[in-house]
């Protein structure tokens, strides 16, 4: 199972939405997709949809699925990491009117630099790719060092403001 969450952020994400719906239809994805659409406009056709997902149920996919798809918001992205995945994250753009600026492109970027496990894509036309290949890039060894990566995450979170 696939799980794409857009977040709670007001303006669409329809980009990500109808990317992985394209995916579906096109038989790039064959496995049940479950997708948060937040405040999008698109409503998907070829997916089970909600708008909002409580974080109890929200955790439960995240840790059910085989791949999770999500916006650029650490919250959302850390806790599929945290899980022991790696998370596909499509950072909102403010050119696709997705955000109010591009804060999620250079937050996944810093959060990469310090080699934190996250394939992100920009373009999401490279989408289907990442998806087919992504056995080959989800190996993750987790071991926990939670104290230095919020020291980490709070240099990388400083020095965005």
């Amino acid at each position: 199972m696939i799980f794409v969450t857009v977040g709670t952020h007001e303006q669409p994400f329809n980009r990500l939405l109808k990317s992985v719906d394209e995916l579906i239809k096109n038989h790039v994805i064959t496995e049940k997709v479950i997708m948060q659409t937040g405040y999008s406009t698109y409503k998907p056709k070829y997916a089970q949809t909600s708008q909002f997902i409580e974080y109890s149920e929200m955790n439960e996919l995240m840790t059910e699925a085989r791949i999770v798809i999500t916006h650029g918001g650490p919250a959302s992205f850390l806790d599929v990491i945290s899980k022991g995945k790696t998370p596909i994250v499509v950072p909102r753009q403010l050119k696709f009117q997705e955000h109010v600026n591009d804060h999620q492109v250079t937050f996944t970027e810093q959060v990469m630099k310090k080699g934190y496990p996250l394939e992100r894509v920009l373009n999401v036309g490279n989408l289907g790719n990442v998806i087919e290949n992504y056995d080959d890039l989800s190996t993750v060894n987790m071991i926990s060092h939670n104290d230095q990566f919020v020291a980490n995450l709070e240099k990388i979170v400083d020095g965005l403001f």
